[in-house]
């Protein structure tokens, strides 16, 4: 089975709390009871990504309301986590040394699940899962099932973990 764990962090690339713990160890359980997993974050302005190498896999322009933003999935070369790690590079969003705590934290992760299902689409990736991790892909599922764009990927189950309650997607 192939599933595609999407998340605003992975450890050991991306970590603020116990969601990069969950991303980052997952995956390798999964692969030894022969399933094959991949992660998908976004490429952020931080040690892991800029020590690593990475390759080009893809790329494209999503729309965002009234802007457009350019877009590269990249590839990690070593699979030295234990499983396939992508990122989703948006230089305008993410080029930043945190991962969260900006004012526009609302448009840049809607950008990379925009981004993230615009790849899959594109390119025919057909996960068996798509397993959505905290509300910064809280969209994907909806946007799957009810975007005219995605359609292809509409009958793909998702799942949906919530990881901290506390932390909700509230911006104001």
């Amino acid at each position: 089975m192939k599933i595609f764990h999407v998340s605003a962090e992975c450890y050991p690339a991306a970590k603020v709390g116990g969601l990069a713990d969950v991303v980052g160890s997952l995956p390798k359980y999964l692969n030894r009871l022969g399933h094959h997993t991949a992660v998908v974050l976004p490429h952020y302005a931080m040690p892991f990504f800029e020590e690593n190498a990475f390759e080009k896999t893809y790329e494209g322009i999503l729309q965002l309301g009234g802007f457009e933003f350019s877009f590269e999935v990249l590839k990690e070369q070593t699979n030295q986590l234990g499983f396939e790690l992508y990122t989703i590079a948006i230089t305008e969003l993410f080029d930043r040394p945190k991962i969260y705590a900006y004012e526009d934290d609302t448009e840049r992760f809607l950008s990379f699940q925009i981004a993230f299902l615009n790849w899959i689409t594109a390119t025919k990736q057909r996960p068996d899962i798509l397993h959505c991790h905290d509300h910064h892909t809280a969209l994907i599922p909806f946007m799957a099932q009810n975007c005219l764009a995605y359609n292809s990927l509409k009958n793909i189950p998702t799942i949906f973990t919530i990881h901290s309650a506390q932390y909700q997607g509230a911006f104001v």
